[in-house]
């Protein structure tokens, strides 16, 4: 009952917790990207149209994206630059709803103002209102001289910690047109995001899609960015899925030793039955029958108390916070400062099928020896 509950109930959290970064990440980044083998999309006017009609495909936006450095007094930090349009944005990411303070509406046409990560706003020492200088790695030709290409920007906003390095970390976002002119794009971006109704689609929609537009341009997926990091995770899923089923096989094996405990306990009885005529598949039923009862009962109140306590996580948490006086996972060290709890029906109808055949299983060796019970050397000094 114990390993039964145990298991659904950390699965569940396992379960809640890659479904609340999968959220997070991927609600702030594009599901399939085309851009050119270049790097540049040219004429990208048409394409916007012609992606919004492929299926699956519910948002479009261009962008533009190029590596930079961001200088602030004497503090210094290198990261990417995404040039985007305010007006669209939204169509490809939730992003813009995970702003602390600002908005990207104030990203306007040669505004010059820029929203931070709240890690590369903090490292950078960086507050809204500030000015920070961009540092793009070409140089241009001036009669003074060679000098590097640089442009002072304003920050307008910040984007709150929502778990991925990259945006929270290592991303500014500015006008797509004052990127344009910043990378001396003219009118090229750097390619066009699509957000689907199925992230999971993302695969095959990208392969269509790469089929289609042809080998001037190159199509990219979340999965080859992130699927990296998700594949960890899932990964670490099955090995803990693995390490709490030993829970459950320790109690299989003390199910085996209680049978066993009872068959020497009862040998004698088994020995009058055996002497009145009953046949030995006769004992080694009642023993499997005795010990399937247990597994049975034990799965299944196993499987109940799991299910309540994952659909009741997030009450029973605070109430235990409240009770220590103290925060679980405090919200200035993790990301995640809840104990989320997805509940998956069928991770709850394999632990529950699994932990039946086991608990059947286990009773067959003490059922069998019980079966081999002979009556005379049992009654010898009875």
């Amino acid at each position: 009952m114990l390993g039964v509950m145990v298991l659904i109930t950390i699965l569940s959290i396992m379960n809640g917790f890659e479904k609340e970064l999968r959220d997070r990440i991927l609600g702030a980044v594009a599901h399939v990207t085309v851009s050119g083998t270049d790097g540049k999309l040219g004429e990208w006017e048409p394409q916007i149209e012609r992606l919004a009609a492929v299926p699956h495909v519910k948002g479009v936006a261009p962008y533009v994206k190029n590596q930079v450095m961001l200088t602030h007094s004497s503090l210094m930090r290198g990261v990417v630059v995404q040039g985007i349009d305010p007006k669209s944005h939204d169509q490809v990411s939730d992003i813009g709803s995970k702003l602390e303070e600002g908005s990207f509406d104030d990203l306007k046409s040669r505004g010059y103002n820029i929203v931070l990560g709240s890690e590369l706003a903090g490292a950078l020492q960086l507050m809204v209102g500030d000015k920070v200088t961009v540092i793009v790695p070409k140089v241009q030709v001036t009669p003074a001289g060679v000098l590097p290409r640089l442009r002072r920007f304003t920050v307008s906003g910040i984007v709150k910690p929502i778990g991925s390095q990259e945006i929270d970390s290592m991303s500014a976002f500015v006008h797509i047109e004052d990127a344009a002119r910043l990378f001396k794009l003219r009118k090229e971006v750097s390619g066009i995001r699509l957000k689907l109704d199925d992230l999971f689609m993302a695969q095959s929609v990208s392969k269509s899609l790469q089929t289609d537009l042809g080998d001037g341009f190159e199509v990219s997926d979340w999965g080859k960015e992130h699927g990296s990091f998700f594949r960890a995770v899932k990964t670490e899923k099955i090995a803990m899925a693995m390490i709490l089923f030993l829970v459950v096989a320790v109690a299989l094996f003390n199910l085996v030793a209680s049978l066993v405990m009872a068959v020497n306990d009862k040998e004698a009885d088994i020995a009058i039955l055996r002497t009145f005529g009953m046949e030995p598949n006769r004992i080694m039923r009642i023993f499997m029958i005795q010990g399937s009862i247990i597994g049975i009962f034990g799965t299944l109140t196993g499987v109940l108390l799991g299910i309540l306590l994952s659909l009741n996580i997030d009450t029973i948490v605070p109430f235990i916070e409240n009770l220590i006086g103290r925060q679980i996972f405090p919200a200035d060290v993790f990301y995640i400062s809840e104990i989320p709890s997805d509940l998956h029906w069928n991770d709850v109808g394999w632990i529950a099928v699994a932990a039946l055949i086991f608990s059947v299983l286990a009773t067959v060796y003490p059922a069998w020896r019980a079966s081999k019970v002979q009556p005379a050397e049992s009654l010898r000094y009875e």
